[in-house]
């Protein structure tokens, strides 16, 4: 857990495909109505980073994306959230759990070789 999106690095955001994540979703507050001031515009910044490497490594800059919310919010994250997965849905695994599954599915043939 983090106090504020601002403190969400770009690496953070790359681990959770590493681990296996097919999405990832920010949810900052609404800007300019940040308790940290900038956070929100920090973490927007950084996410569209993120974008741009998934793209670059074809992993497809679909799968993030940010959101500003206020808490009071709730029917609108949830439509968010919704629409987020079925869109994930569509796009099926990410590329690197393709090549995983692959690879284990390999695995076990190599091993009785």
């Amino acid at each position: 857990m983090l106090p504020c999106t601002g403190r969400i690095e770009e690496s953070l955001l790359l681990k959770a495909f590493e681990n296996g994540a097919d999405g990832v979703m920010v949810i900052g507050c609404l800007e300019g109505d940040c308790h940290y001031v900038s956070g929100n515009i920090r973490a927007r910044e950084r996410v569209k980073r993120v974008y741009s490497i998934l793209d670059q490594i074809k992993i497809g800059p679909e799968r993030i994306r940010m959101y500003n919310l206020s808490a009071g919010e709730g029917a609108k994250f949830a439509a968010f959230a919704n629409e987020f997965v079925e869109q994930i849905m569509e796009l099926g695994p990410s590329p690197i759990n393709i090549v995983r599954a692959k690879t284990a599915q390999k695995a076990p043939e190599e091993e009785t070789l």
